[in-house]
């Protein structure tokens, strides 16, 4: 059991409802407003829970529950994946206490009996509370009603349902992938070899994967399936990347001298030098430091291709650990390299602490922001307490105590630490053409966060949303960093990862905060009070740690980065809170005997899905991305490596306006997503102009048509004109005169005195039927012209006429115009029929119509 430990300069929100019962003579639970709360809405009706996720089911629920830290009472849930608290009156879920069960470190109930006056003592109920400490900095504190067991209802229910006995217990499993699904681990991570290898061109599939047809190679490297069934090494991927000189069978015979066979094996390659950073577990050298293997050796020289000079590479082998601590892994049988083993090496130790001393930091951190936070666990403000004569949780007289005990944590200073073998490791690939060979103990702690950390400053693809994806999941999770054991979730029964490393310090003095901010003798704790925590000792922040160093070089590279620091966050938040698969059990081996990738959700889904809904203005992108000012490594230098708190991680629950992103970031946004929809009006504008150009060459191309067809038309009827006059000219040639009235009657006189005696000739437009007239049905248009005589002379004459006058007879006297009504005179009937059906089928020398 935890006991909550007393301080004699925090005062509590509580002590003064104590105060405040005193005057008026009623209970301790007056503060709380107890009273206040409606008794009608005792029960959440099923109907009105919009807020769960999918297969979110409630499991317990308390009524009445007052949060502590904010004084707001509601209803206190607990669901298959969170502890959800629901404010009695906006039933509006509140973040501050509602956390996923997978993120909650410890809790405990807590009884607190208040000091009244000695009339009431016997009366005072005692105050039952339950704290609860997250892994993402928060502690809560609920507290309950007197003489009733919602409390224990919702005790029971957390140790049922925090940390359940078997793996397919947890949400991730109830859920499924839902449409968060992604592809396979395995062939994204010979994706990211085929990149590091120069074989962008390949791309990997589950049968290149089922065939070992993946062994690809360049004239240094080489892909190897000799771990295939994780039969070398359990916690090392199914493919490895090793010295294209080094075969299968000397790989085996190195894995052998190496802890847990994590022999040496190529993390990152650079593209133009060929130096490499490699990473393993510490070799089994012994407690008189003298054990060898000639295998190891010549592995870990074949890191060291020569030089374009012909020189060899040197080598650098990064031992993570402090120096004596490495000494001390020698009574286990393990230990360091010895330089005089390996040739043309330099050993050097980083000094970095465990994962118990990590635990116990980030514990002391977590306390340091809930006492000098803006709202503590306690309900008060830092600003308030001991009357306002305390500024931070120290007098005004010594403002420095809380730096100190910020100081004191050791959180910034292992950032510090961590941050700056990482830059080391950086400049010997990057300016030395070096080698470096980086492990701790087991080498899936120390050795993930130093090798992780230094490709993200050496390959600027690892700082996009797409090389971060790639990153995580080879240098974490594909090599084996054990993630259950870590974050405290269940694994597989019998994976045996306990760690190598013998402890510095003694893993069983973790910080237990306490809610209560008290002077002695305001609040007197009952020893009976229950706890609950992790019952492995393998739980530490060592990825969490690992972001925070990120987030610090986002600070001192914000240009360099596609991602946010709130993109930072949200990707803790759900690797914390065990939604999705992608973080559960300890290695690739477990992951895949559990089918985790096929029955749970995949975490990067959901966040390129949360992106997409927004588009590129999504809190996640970093608006101050150049991605072309900073396209090669990251080196920054010591005295640049200055950590500091972590605000929208660390502060977002003690000091929420403090957490807040930057305004010069939010107003970068607001700027990009005004020039964005003045980009896209400005496409709109140039589209709609395109549109009307496309329409007015439209129109003048008609209008080009329309004039050539206007042309055209102009044509057709000069060459009429020309032909009816050419008509007329042929008539009058034989004696006949052609008047064309307004009306469209046409009148014909003949010159002959034969004619004399023909009464009339008319025109016909529409075609009517007279004695003596030839009418063609075929022309709604037609000339008539009759000719009428008294006797057969006047046929004899106008044959003569027609022999004497007509220029349409031919050298030997024949007509060419057989179908004329004068060449019919003397066969049918008497009178003349000309047509402008005949006229158009003459054929007529050009001569002849020569304009007079």
């Amino acid at each position: 059991m935890d006991i909550p430990k007393h301080r004699t300069t925090r005062a509590t929100s509580l002590r003064d409802a104590t105060e405040s019962s005193k005057m008026e003579g009623t209970g301790s639970w007056d503060a709380l407003e107890w009273t206040k709360i409606d008794p009608i809405s005792r029960y959440v009706s099923n109907a009105n829970l919009d807020f769960l996720l999918d297969a979110e089911q409630v499991v317990a629920e308390g009524h009445g529950v007052v949060l502590v830290n904010t004084d707001d009472a509601g209803t206190l849930m607990v669901t298959n994946f969170r502890l959800l608290f629901l404010s009695e009156g906006t039933r509006k879920v509140i973040a501050l206490g509602t956390i996923p069960l997978a993120t909650i470190e410890k809790f405990n109930k807590i009884v607190v009996k208040v000091q009244s006056n000695a009339r009431q003592l016997d009366k005072t109920p005692p105050q039952r509370l339950l704290q609860v400490l997250g892994k993402d900095m928060r502690i809560i504190v609920f507290g309950f009603r007197p003489r009733t067991k919602q409390r224990r209802v919702i005790f029971d229910a957390l140790l049922r349902c925090i940390k359940p006995a078997r793996l397919w217990d947890l949400y991730a499993f109830a859920s499924g992938p839902s449409k968060f699904r992604s592809s396979s681990p395995q062939v994204c991570l010979l994706d990211e070899y085929f990149r590091l290898l120069g074989k962008g061109s390949y791309r990997a599939s589950m049968d290149m994967i089922e065939s070992r047809s993946f062994t690809l190679s360049n004239d240094l490297l080489r892909i190897s399936s000799v771990n295939s069934s994780h039969k070398i090494c359990q916690t090392y991927p199914f493919a490895l990347v090793v010295p294209k000189i080094i075969s299968d069978d000397e790989v085996l015979q190195a894995s052998n001298f190496r802890a847990r066979g994590r022999l040496p094996v190529v993390s990152w390659c650079h593209p133009g030098t060929g130096a490499v950073l490699a990473r393993s577990s510490q070799p089994l050298v012994g407690l008189m430091m003298n054990m060898r293997s000639n295998m190891d050796e010549k592995l870990v020289a074949a890191l060291c291709s020569k030089l374009d000079d012909g020189s060899r590479r040197k080598l650098y082998i990064a031992d993570a650990r402090p120096r004596k601590n490495a000494l001390a892994n020698g009574a286990m049988g393990g230990g360091s390299e010895s330089s005089s083993n390996y040739f043309q090496s330099e050993i050097v130790f980083l000094g970095i602490d465990n994962i118990h001393a990590m635990r116990d930091s980030y514990a002391r951190l977590r306390e340091y922001v809930d006492t000098h936070g803006r709202a503590s666990s306690d309900g008060m403000s830092s600003f308030l307490r001991h009357g306002g004569s305390t500024w931070g949780g120290g007098n005004l007289s010594s403002m420095s105590t809380s730096v100190s005990t910020l100081g004191d944590s050791g959180w910034l200073l292992h950032v510090q630490n961590v941050l700056a073998g990482s830059a080391w490791i950086a400049a010997r690939v990057a300016m030395e053409m070096a080698s470096v060979l980086v492990h701790c103990s087991d080498g899936w702690d120390r050795t993930s966060q130093l090798v992780s950390l230094a490709n993200l400053l050496l390959d600027p693809y690892y700082r996009t949303f797409k090389g971060f994806q790639a990153l995580v999941e080879k240098d974490w999770l594909a090599f084996g960093h054990p993630f259950s054991d870590r974050v405290g979730m269940p694994s597989l029964p019998g994976n045996g990862n306990m760690p190598f490393e013998l402890s510095r310090q003694s893993s069983t003095g973790n910080s237990s905060s306490s809610p209560m901010r008290q002077s002695p003798g305001a609040f007197t704790p009952q020893p009976q009070a229950s706890s609950h925590s992790h019952n492995s000792n393998n739980y530490s922040p060592i990825f969490l740690q690992w972001v925070d160093c990120i987030s610090q070089l986002l600070r001192m590279y914000p240009f360099a980065f596609e991602f946010s620091a709130t993109f930072l966050v949200d990707f803790l938040d759900c690797m914390l809170s065990c939604r999705f698969g992608n973080f559960l059990c300890n290695c690739e081996k477990e992951r895949l005997q559990c089918n985790i990738f096929e029955a749970c959700g995949c975490l990067w889904a959901y966040l390129a899905d949360l992106r997409t809904s927004e588009g590129g203005f999504h809190v996640h992108y970093n608006p101050f991305y150049e991605p072309l000012k900073h396209n090669g490594p990251l080196l920054p230098p010591a005295a640049a490596l200055a950590p500091t708190l972590w605000p929208q991680f660390h502060l977002r629950w003690a000091c929420p306006e403090e957490a807040k992103p930057g305004e010069i970031e939010e107003q970068c946004r607001k700027i990009i997503m005004k020039n964005s929809e003045m980009q896209k009006a400005k496409e709109v504008a140039e589209r709609k102009a395109k549109e009307i150009s496309n329409a007015m060459e439209s129109l003048n191309a008609e209008l080009r048509m329309e004039k050539q067809r206007n042309s055209l038309a102009m044509n057709i009827a000069k060459r009429t004109n020309k032909e009816n006059a050419a008509i007329k000219r042929a008539v009058q040639s034989i004696g006949c005169k052609i008047h064309f009235s307004a009306s469209g009657d046409c009148i014909v006189d003949s010159e002959s005195n034969l004619l004399k005696a023909a009464p009339n000739c008319s025109y016909s437009s529409h075609g009517k039927e007279s004695d003596g007239t030839l009418h063609d049905d075929k022309k709604d248009m037609s000339v008539s012209v009759t000719v009428t005589a008294d006797d057969n002379d006047g046929i004899s004459s106008i044959g003569q006429v027609c022999e004497t006058l007509c220029p349409f007879r031919s050298a030997d006297g024949g007509c060419r115009w057989p179908s004329g009504g004068c060449a019919q005179l003397g066969s049918q009937f008497v009178g003349l029929k000309a047509n402008f059906d005949a006229f158009d089928q003459l054929s007529i020398n050009d001569s002849y119509f020569n304009s007079e």
